[in-house]
């Protein structure tokens, strides 16, 4: 890999890759699960074990596409739990990278839905299509057609500015002294984090229950 870099060296890596998908968690079969293990964890640690020596040679830059949906999930857990991941192998990684001059960050943005794309609208039919049997003698097109609809208007409400969340990457990437987290969101989304961080989990459910209720 060195040869194919200036003397300036390797100074930037941005995980970025990342997919999501809606559904309750009986839902998805395991080979869903594994894919989005598989993209959004284990393809941003093949690409940082892959580039790791060159930047630790250049003392550069990792910076990781997390999420707020890492510290609570509103009907897309597979999607939380990837992220939630992410996290953590950054916290080890960022501490680990001191000794080097390695500096990782983290870029938490809010709902930015509109912006990405990540995630197109779900038919409730689309839905009901996939579930396995026993999931449909537990659950009823009704209930399917709530849950389709809550998730598609907290998707219709994502922010159109996306570069918000570049600049976040670009202050990462270029600050003399670049923040570990970049919590880029509405008031409303850091009001929810700040929730589930200091109070009780019976309260954040709560908050998140009555949201699901609506």
């Amino acid at each position: 890999l060195l040869s194919h870099f200036s003397s300036t060296g390797f100074w930037g890596l941005v995980n970025n890759a990342g997919i999501s998908t809606f559904g309750e968690t009986g839902w998805l079969p395991m080979e869903t699960y594994e894919k989005f293990a598989d993209v959004n964890l284990l393809g941003s640690i093949r690409t940082t074990l892959a580039f790791l020596p060159l930047l630790r040679k250049y003392k550069g830059r990792i910076v990781f596409m997390s999420s707020i949906i890492a510290y609570f999930t509103l009907g897309n857990g597979i999607y939380s739990m990837t992220k939630a991941a992410i996290e953590k192998f950054c916290d080890a990684l960022r501490l680990e990278m001191k000794k080097f001059g390695v500096q990782v960050c983290i870029i938490q943005p809010g709902n930015y839905a509109r912006s990405t794309k990540i995630q197109p609208p779900l038919s409730a039919e689309e839905i009901w299509s996939e579930l396995s049997e026993e999931e449909k003698a537990v659950y009823n097109k009704e209930y399917v057609q709530e849950r389709a609809n809550f998730f598609n208007s907290i998707l219709s409400e994502g922010s159109t500015n996306g570069n918000e969340v570049v600049d976040a990457m670009v202050d990462a990437l270029m600050s003399p002294a670049p923040k570990a987290r970049y919590m880029v969101a509405k008031l409303k989304e850091k009001a929810l984090v700040l929730v589930c961080a200091l109070f009780p989990t019976a309260v954040m459910d709560s908050v998140l229950s009555y949201a699901l209720s609506k």
